[in-house]
């Protein structure tokens, strides 16, 4: 099933996890956006700067650190998402509070393993 999918925290860099997520969507044919500090593309995914309206997102995957995450409180509820991914270092538990909140579901999993275990 494809989920389209925001990885927030999006890297340039071939070796971070945030890169490496990317490639492995893109792989497993989900529809990937992306948000990092620099832009740029990674497996052909752009890899905007600016909190973008995106549409029909399904999951968003976290790569920043609970400090990080909170400039990004409200954008991540205005999505709507189905499910938010806390990777390892990424859990916050006032984000989850937030989450709870608003009815939105959280986990804490890594994407990389996920995508490969099928259970994506």
């Amino acid at each position: 099933m494809k989920k389209k999918t925001l990885v927030l925290g999006a890297s340039l860099k071939p070796t971070r996890y945030s890169n490496l997520a990317i490639s492995k969507l893109v792989r497993h044919n989900q529809p990937t956006e992306a948000i990092g500090l620099r832009s740029g593309k990674v497996d052909g995914v752009e890899i905007k700067t600016e909190m973008f309206p995106f549409q029909d997102i399904d999951t968003i995957t976290l790569y920043l650190n609970a400090q990080r995450q909170k400039d990004y409180y409200d954008y991540i509820i205005s999505l709507a998402p189905n499910r938010v991914i806390f990777n390892p270092g990424t859990e916050n538990p006032e984000l989850y509070q937030l989450l709870e909140r608003n009815r939105i579901p959280y986990e804490n999993a890594c994407t990389l393993v996920m995508l490969s275990s099928q259970q994506y």
